[in-house]
């Protein structure tokens, strides 16, 4: 993938592939307290459980016997992005406790001599599984490669081979040279044809380039594009894939009947922005309920930091599971000080909501296995103007979950139809300023005197026939370093607050909060870095700033252990079952 101007470093689309029956196999870490990566603690800003390399810059998981593979982009020589990326390779059992391996691909051959870029994973059958990954050749030319396990019986793929006929497949006529590149995890057709889509663009005109293949060696372009659309820019990291339309699990990549829709996602102007629509195969056609606008209403996975993602399916859990980047905000000078940059977003499981016209996102299970010391709060009122801590937690890696009741509804302040950008609404009307239902919602890394803060909040408001539900994520206050992006971010939630109470859960790691509203159906990340708010000093409160009173319906708050980030192989032991 190309670094877009607006990024400070690099970037990577997550490589993820369909799962397929594995072995009740168990993995196993050993000696956790001599192998675990150990983090100084004056480095405030380093996570304990989001997922990061040991040092330097920061493609995604595969299920391949009872193991996840992380493959992510990675750049050994410098935290900022540049030549000579490689494939960095990692493995879990459970996508929260992480194995550094040797990097799987390098920039070694003709072909991608300038860097071994994004792509994905496919299982083909016989459970081998093959990366179509994009290659930076000698010309800057972006070509796609193969490359095969050397030893299909190691479970850890530790070695991986480069298709001696690479590249596969090569700018086609009319598209630029660095305008083709991140394939995505190929679906196979009922005419038992592999396809596969890569970002591209001309005249800024975004698009999906569709290529089909009977042997997943030799590719031939389809006549058109399996979907474009003007004024967008290239795309990066596009996936497709299928969502079931009465069920929240997920669903094979190949799946095609009537009982699911299709998901379109690109990677471009800093976002990740998705479509739900109908796939019409053998025409090979994606027709999108609702097109790309270029507008606030276009759907997106996360309305903060949160670029270049892709999802894979879990078949022994039956769930489709996303993975996103999420980038510095402070300055290059500081990523090169800290020696590392980037990190992922914690695993999140995907599926259509019942409304059918939106998705909803939300961690994965596993997560829980870190919850240390619990404090639960219940039916407690909020006055206007109060804040209350949440104490006895360990504030600076947290889950928090609440669910706010708003007992005075019909008070809510009335809509101005001319209010339809809802960051700059956040941005407007940040934490401080009061209106009749909310601000309300969480004070996350804050001081004690709230100097440094950063605030998770809802407002409601009231149209003629419904109510609108505004999240916030305000970093206006989050650090007093300067040269640190303080961005405000802003959505709406599409649920109705006279039926459903109004509900958060913010994951917070030192240095990023990912916070989900309405159930997941509204996500925002942030990253942020506060010079006083760090480690014992950091703290968590739950906040009211509206002149209205609401209620606490139910909080829990939870501690974070730290996860494991092991990095001796001779530390990570894998038992397969016979």
């Amino acid at each position: 993938m190309e670094m877009p101007a607006i990024f400070l470093v690099g970037l990577f689309c997550v490589l993820f592939n369909d799962g397929t029956e594995v072995d009740a196999s168990q993995p196993e870490f050993q000696n956790f307290q001599s192998c675990n990566l150990m983090v100084n603690e004056s480095q405030p800003y380093r996570t304990s459980y989001h997922f990061q390399p040991p040092k330097n810059w920061l493609n995604g998981p595969m299920l391949y016997k009872g193991l996840y593979h992380l493959f992510y982009q990675y750049n050994p020589n410098s935290a900022l992005f540049g030549d000579g990326m490689v494939w960095a390779h990692s493995v879990s059992y459970d996508l929260i406790n992480w194995v550094h391996l040797n990097h799987a691909l390098h920039p070694t051959e003709p072909f991608d001599i300038k860097s071994c870029w994004s792509g994905s994973v496919t299982i083909l059958p016989g459970n081998k599984p093959v990366i179509l990954y994009t290659g930076i050749d000698a010309n800057n030319t972006q070509v796609q490669n193969l490359a095969m396990p050397k030893n299909l019986s190691d479970p850890l793929l530790k070695e991986w081979i480069k298709f001696s006929q690479n590249p596969v497949i090569t700018p086609p006529i009319g598209i630029e040279g660095d305008h083709f590149r991140d394939p995505t995890t190929a679906w196979l057709g009922a005419d038992g044809k592999w396809n596969v889509i890569i970002g591209s663009s001309i005249n800024d005109q975004g698009m999906a380039i569709l290529y089909q293949s009977d042997d997943f060696v030799n590719w031939s372009r389809y006549q058109d594009p399996l979907y474009s659309k003007e004024k967008t820019g290239m795309w990066e990291c596009p996936d497709f894939f299928p969502v079931s339309v009465n069920s929240t699990n997920g669903v094979d990549t190949s799946v095609i009947n009537p009982g699911v829709k299709h998901v379109m996602k690109a990677s471009f102007n800093s976002h990740d922005y998705y479509m739900i629509g109908t796939y019409v195969p053998g025409m090979e056609k994606y027709i999108p309920d609702t097109d790309f606008t270029g507008s606030n209403t276009d759907l997106r996975y996360d309305y903060g930091k949160f670029y270049a993602s892709k999802t894979f399916f879990d078949s022994v859990k039956d769930r489709r599971i996303l993975w996103g980047w999420i980038n510095e905000s402070d300055s290059a000078e500081d990523d090169i000080n800290k020696g590392w940059s980037g990190l992922q977003s914690i695993p999140r499981q995907v599926w259509l909501d019942r409304s059918g016209s939106q998705l909803v996102l939300w961690p994965v299970e596993e997560i829980n296995k870190l919850h240390d010391k619990q404090v639960s709060i219940q039916h407690k009122k909020l006055d206007g103007g109060s804040v209350l801590e949440i104490p006895d937690i360990t504030a600076s890696q947290a889950d928090v979950e609440v669910l706010f009741e708003l007992p005075e509804l019909e008070e809510a302040e009335l809509l101005n139809s001319t209010w339809v950008d809802p960051q700059k609404m956040c941005t407007d009307a940040n934490a401080a300023v009061r209106g009749r239902l909310g601000p309300f919602g969480l004070l996350a890394l804050a001081t004690e005197d709230l100097t440094e803060q950063t605030a998770i909040f809802f407002r409601i408001f009231r149209g003629h026939n419904a109510y609108t539900v505004l999240m916030c994520s305000d970093q206006s206050r989050s650090s007093l370093k300067e040269k640190v992006d303080k961005t405000t971010y802003g959505a709406f939630v599409n649920i109705d607050p006279q039926h459903e109470k109004i509900s958060l859960r913010s994951l917070i790691d030192h240095s990023i909060i990912e916070s989900f509203g309405g159930e997941g159906r509204t996500c925002i990340s942030s990253r942020v870095y506060p010079q006083l708010a760090v480690h014992k000093e950091a703290h968590l409160y739950v906040f009211n700033n509206g002149t209205q009173s609401i209620t606490i319906s139910k909080l829990n708050a939870w501690g974070m252990s730290k996860a494991q980030f092991i990095y001796e192989e001779n530390c990570f032991s894998y038992k397969a079952s016979q």
